[in-house]
């Protein structure tokens, strides 16, 4: 028995070989958060001691947001796609770390990438029942299907008084025309470069939360801050800056 075992190794190894495939490895994204360069973790909210590209002081009460289907690719083209998506909340450090359950072939892929937020083929409704029960959901009146963040706090205003702000993304939709509506996915695809695939790979993910605020727009919190989920133009604005808060961390 232990002979036909070897020997099917044996096959397997000079298979790979062949084909130029490498033993599967296993690929963690860890996420980490900061503000212009400065650490953020969930021991930082409800503290005024932020600033933003507009000058208004803020504090930072809750952040969370989505990501999926992370997708590899090869120096020849080819894809290796791994549906799936995780929900990283600051307040649930475990969550912070998305281990999609397939393994990859170990390798040089010339591109890592991740969707923020969900497609419109999988931001269905209701279907998901742990987003569900995280109240991730999107009332059917503004499109339905899920959010893709929850940024919440609150700032001074012009007045000087703290106020509530909501920065919420989702699909965006157009309902000038209640019988017509006009949807537009505000998904984005966030690019991470080159990576090498071995054993166990880590790789940090960081998101830059005080570009939210800043570019290509700077965010005025004084007229965009709270019911942005029935605001067709804030949800494109929102699309716009996302293109720059992730980038790529330390590898290990």
């Amino acid at each position: 028995m232990k002979y036909f075992k070897y020997l099917f190794l044996l096959f397997f190894a000079i298979s790979c070989t062949k084909n130029n495939i490498g033993a599967p490895g296993f690929l963690t994204l860890q996420f980490t958060h900061n503000w212009d360069g400065n650490p953020l973790t969930a021991s930082d909210f409800n503290i005024l001691k932020f600033t933003n590209e507009q000058g208004v002081e803020l504090r930072i009460e809750g952040l969370r947001y989505l990501v999926s289907n992370v997708d590899l690719e090869k120096a020849n083209g080819e894809h290796i796609v791994l549906k799936g998506y995780q929900l990283i909340d600051l307040l649930k450090p475990s969550s912070l770390e998305y281990q999609p359950s397939f393994e990859i072939p170990k390798g040089s892929y010339k591109n890592i990438s991740f969707r923020f937020g969900f497609t419109d083929e999988d931001n269905t409704e209701g279907v998901y029942q742990d987003l569900n029960s995280e109240l991730w959901n999107v009332p059917q009146m503004l499109g339905g299907g899920y959010h893709y963040m929850q940024f919440d706090g609150k700032f001074l205003d012009a007045n000087q008084n703290l106020s509530n702000f909501n920065y919420h993304a989702i699909r965006a939709v157009n309902r000038a025309d209640p019988q017509n509506p006009i949807y537009e996915d505000t998904s984005f695809i966030v690019n991470l470069g080159a990576l090498e695939i071995r054993n166990g790979t880590f790789v940090e993910v960081r998101m830059n939360v005080a570009e939210w605020f800043k570019n290509p727009n700077i965010w005025d919190l004084n007229l965009l801050n709270t019911n942005l989920m029935s605001n067709f133009d804030a949800q494109l604005l929102m699309k716009a800056n996302g293109q720059t808060v992730f980038s790529k961390g330390t590898i290990y």
